[in-house]
């Protein structure tokens, strides 16, 4: 238990030393640090608690997700059955009442549809195997689809799932540090940025699904009908930016949003104007450029959101695969578009149910009474392991005060994030950091009243006690575990340093002090301890 060669003494020290040195970066300024090479630093992110910055609870809007399924849904279907050989013959598509409803044409022919809406329609919805939509046969001829229940709960579950990433790559795109975005529940996500100046822009860019199209404007509605909101079987009335009027084209979408490549701002030469360059990929590149080989001299529009922004003519075949929308853009704007375009549309609507800033003075209100609290908690310490112990004492504080910087340089090194919650777990860690010295101490002093002699009682108080400090610790670190994994936010903030501290207390106050020990009874052989 005592021997300590000089290899075990230098990787004990040298691992020590080392994983202090991680936390230094944290104390420096960032331009200091990045002025050291192009390499990644440690370093320990702040909280929003600490750092300030934004909160906001976001809840798709489930209405919204009902009726793009359905629509998607009716598009698909009218396209189906205009493929199928033979062409099987329908009437407009109604979407009335959360259904789909259509009146087959041909009698004969209902078998065939039965079979192809089975294919379309018939799926079974994520690991459950139920189907997605319901297909009723209504007065021999009707077909009535109808979206089911566990349908719509899959779809929602995937929604939310992709909403998440969609978030998240948003967010990443501002260039933020360390946000957290987490679902909650089965339709919110709660996303929380430190350090946020612009929470606005943040709203703006999370509450923008961003769903771009492109369709052909249907130039031959009578603008009686349009003005009324009415439009032809095959197309749709959209609100249209200029003039603040309405719009009618066709439903057929020519290309994608989800085919873009890339998007960034940019600037129109002429007017300098900002404008956002897009590029499709080879696929939306071929397609948008038969189209417009094919509609020479027509218009099309271009759709985002539900909203026609631009509706140029095409007056030459587009063939690069890229342009440019243009708008009532400002270089902001544009911006935030790209980055929503880059980033992929939301699957589902975002709201801010609530909002919540916190300001860098609270923060630094916050990390001054942490180290305050943490000052006091350590000063406490010492004076008393020193007044109890004497020399054991100080080998208990110098391990101690190595365990602060341990558990530094390892939240440095997992770029793990300190929150309010997590000083309080730091402070209660270095408070229960001496718990294992005192048990060894006392378990020496019970040896030496034992009559047994100064090395068997050291060596006796660590093999006994440390047993005991295991085992104690490992139910800590149990509900440290469960914290970690259960919880969320603050929580997870508490536990993280809670497993970090108790690991590192127990080395530093188990192996740092048994060397520290080892090494006196061998240099000054003492005849009694006076512990």
């Amino acid at each position: 238990m005592l021997d300590f060669p000089r290899w075990k003494v230098t990787s004990i020290v040298g691992l020590l030393v080392a994983l202090m040195l991680l936390a230094v970066p944290s104390f420096l300024p960032e331009r200091v640090t990045n002025s050291w090479g192009s390499f990644p630093h440690p370093r320990i992110n702040l909280g929003l608690d600490l750092a300030g910055g934004s909160y906001l609870l976001l809840e798709a809007d489930i209405a919204d997700l009902k009726n793009s399924r359905l629509e998607t849904k009716r598009d698909e279907i009218a396209a189906e059955m205009k493929r199928g050989t033979p062409r099987i013959e329908i009437g407009d598509i109604s979407t009335a009442g959360g259904k789909l409803s259509f009146l087959l044409r041909d009698v004969s022919q209902v078998d065939a549809a039965r079979e192809l809406l089975l294919k379309i329609a018939g799926g079974g919805a994520g690991l459950t195997g139920q189907r997605e939509w319901d297909i009723q046969v209504v007065d021999g001829q009707r077909f009535v689809i109808t979206p089911t229940q566990a349908g719509l709960d899959d779809a929602v579950n995937r929604a939310m799932q992709d909403a998440t990433e969609v978030v998240r790559r948003r967010i990443d795109e501002l260039g933020t540090r360390e946000p957290t975005i987490v679902r909650q529940g089965t339709s919110r996500i709660v996303v929380q940025v430190p350090g946020l100046k612009n929470p606005q822009a943040l709203k703006d860019l999370l509450g923008r699904t961003a769903k771009l199209e492109f369709k052909l404007v249907d130039d031959n509605v009578d603008p009686a009908a349009l003005a009324k909101g009415l439009a032809p079987i095959g197309s749709q009335i959209l609100p249209y930016q200029e003039g603040g009027g309405v719009i009618a084209v066709k439903r057929q979408v020519i290309v994608g949003g989800d085919q873009l490549i890339d998007a960034k701002q940019a600037f129109e030469q002429q007017s300098n104007r900002p404008i956002v360059d897009f590029t499709f990929d080879s696929d939306g590149g071929r397609r948008f450029a038969k189209v417009t080989q094919e509609n020479t001299g027509k218009r099309f529009a271009i759709i985002l959101d539900n909203q026609v922004i631009s509706a140029p003519v095409i007056n030459t075949p587009i063939l690069g695969g890229s342009g440019y929308i243009e708008g009532s853009f400002t270089a902001e704007t544009a911006n935030e578009l790209a980055i929503a375009l880059r980033s992929g549309k939301l699957p589902v609507a975002l709201k801010v149910v609530e909002e919540r800033t916190v300001g860098p003075d609270l923060g630094a209100e916050s990390i001054k009474a942490g180290l305050l609290a943490s000052a006091i908690a350590v000063t406490a310490v010492v004076v008393f392991m020193l007044v109890t112990y004497g020399r054991f004492g100080v080998y208990a504080n110098l391990a101690v005060l190595i365990n602060v910087g341990v558990i530094l340089g390892v939240l440095a090194l997992i770029n793990g994030t300190l929150t309010l919650p997590g000083i309080a777990g730091f402070v209660l860690t270095i408070g229960t950091a001496v718990d294992a010295n005192v048990l060894i101490n006392e378990r020496i002093r019970e040896e030496r009243r034992r009559g047994r002699s100064v090395i068997q009682s050291v060596e006796l108080g660590y093999k006994e006690a440390s047993r005991t400090i295991f085992e104690a610790n490992v139910t800590h670190a149990i509900s440290g575990v469960i914290m970690l994994l259960l919880g969320s936010g603050p929580v997870k903030g508490f536990a993280v340093v809670l497993l970090i501290g108790i690991a590192t207390s127990v080395f530093t106050a188990v192996t740092f002090t048994r060397m520290l020990v080892a090494q006196w009874l061998r240099r000054a052989r003492p005849s009694d301890l006076h512990i």
